[in-house]
């Protein structure tokens, strides 16, 4: 690259003075704040016991997810498992966890649950000390708990084989790393200015783009994001996962974060597609809402009821959103059971009504619950 060129956002000479259409930018940002306070209302009336399931299911769903857009798949049982241990939520038995699921949860914990605390650089060296607990993104090592140092070269974001890579961000170099992420931090803890829902979109930009670290930006980045909205919404309990929403629209994010990337210090068109994507996440939480008011409503149906360790397991599965069909042969490779008993678990079930017979027969046979309305 030419010392001439200003090919990324970082090289502007006004860089970072963000500069944006706040007029277009304003029916968006009212939908967005109407959609949290709906959802937060409706969370309330819920009762604490069917919150705390919701704030269980989405943290779950935004620790799996803020993982798989990297590329990286968590046990959902683990990950499940370590937030319901630290939120104090009764699951019935917990799954083993390990240090990486751990570490994950541990920042996205700590990033909503202390968002009034300020973000540091030391707080930051946790969050990324907590996901590459081992030293290694990999099969390589990197350096943990500290900003990068571009001893291999230049920070850049790849895609392809080695033979034919392409280019698709190069960041600042690791020699400004202290005096950026000052600046991004004094930003972040003191600078009121801006709407705070504006703020986080900002933020995750921001960050992303300086890119401090050898591995897991962009997970700290959202993580960065949601303390910025934790702010927003001066609540530590998240009834949405904008990470969810942002696996689901993987490849438009990462097309309009280059572009950003490559572009002015103008940035309205970021701030819209993140404003878009935060009110589809919120407004997707309205199914999270409805799967754990149906399963208080099976529940209810049950209760009294008799069920062993197995029938209690797989019943929480289905209600938890199993995927593809339950047979006989699936019920006993997760309940570690042979098929015969499997088989009488399930006619148990079949006979108190809380599961019935797919419409399929002979070896295609499956159950589905038989929920309440």
């Amino acid at each position: 690259m030419k010392s001439g060129d200003k090919r990324y956002i970082w090289q502007q000479r006004d860089w970072p003075h963000w500069v944006f259409d706040t007029k277009r930018l304003a029916t968006l940002l009212a939908q967005v704040h109407r959609a949290q306070g709906y959802l937060l209302g409706r969370m309330v009336d819920l009762g604490l016991d069917l919150r705390d399931q919701a704030l269980l299911r989405i943290l779950t769903e935004d620790v799996l997810n803020t993982s798989e857009i990297e590329g990286e798949i968590l046990n959902a049982d683990s990950v499940r498992s370590s937030i319901a241990r630290r939120l104090g939520v009764d699951i019935g038995g917990l799954a083993p966890t390990d240090r990486q699921v751990e570490g994950v949860v541990d920042m996205v914990l700590d990033a909503t649950q202390r968002h009034r605390m300020p973000l540091t650089a030391e707080r930051l060296f946790g969050w990324h000390a907590a996901l590459f607990p081992t030293g290694y993104s990999g099969l390589a090592t990197i350096k943990v708990g500290a900003w990068r140092d571009d001893a291999l070269g230049a920070m850049q974001v790849v895609s392809g084989p080695l033979h034919r890579q392409t280019i698709h961000y190069q960041a600042p170099a690791a020699s400004v790393l202290d005096a950026e992420m000052a600046e991004f931090l004094k930003w972040f803890n003191h600078t009121q200015a801006e709407d705070p829902v504006l703020r986080a979109g900002l933020a995750h930009l921001w960050f992303v783009t300086i890119h401090p670290f050898d591995d897991g930006n962009g997970r700290i980045a959202r993580a960065v994001g949601d303390m910025a909205l934790a702010r927003a919404e001066n609540s530590s309990y998240r009834y949405y996962s904008l990470s969810a929403q942002i696996q689901k629209e993987r490849k438009a994010y990462y097309e309009r974060l280059e572009a950003t990337q490559k572009g002015g210090m103008d940035v309205t068109g970021w701030l819209e597609w993140f404003l878009s994507c935060l009110l589809r996440a919120i407004q997707g939480a309205e199914q999270t809402l409805e799967s754990v008011l149906a399963k208080a409503r099976f529940w209810q149906q049950q209760a009294g009821l008799p069920f062993n360790a197995r029938q209690l397991k797989l019943l929480n599965k289905l209600l938890d959103g199993f995927e593809g069909k339950l047979t006989t042969t699936k019920w006993g490779a997760i309940a570690k059971c042979s098929q015969d008993t499997a088989l009488r678990d399930i006619t148990e079930l079949v006979e108190r009504g809380a599961l019935k017979k797919s419409a399929a027969s002979g070896r295609s046979t499956s159950y589905e619950l038989l929920l309440a309305r």
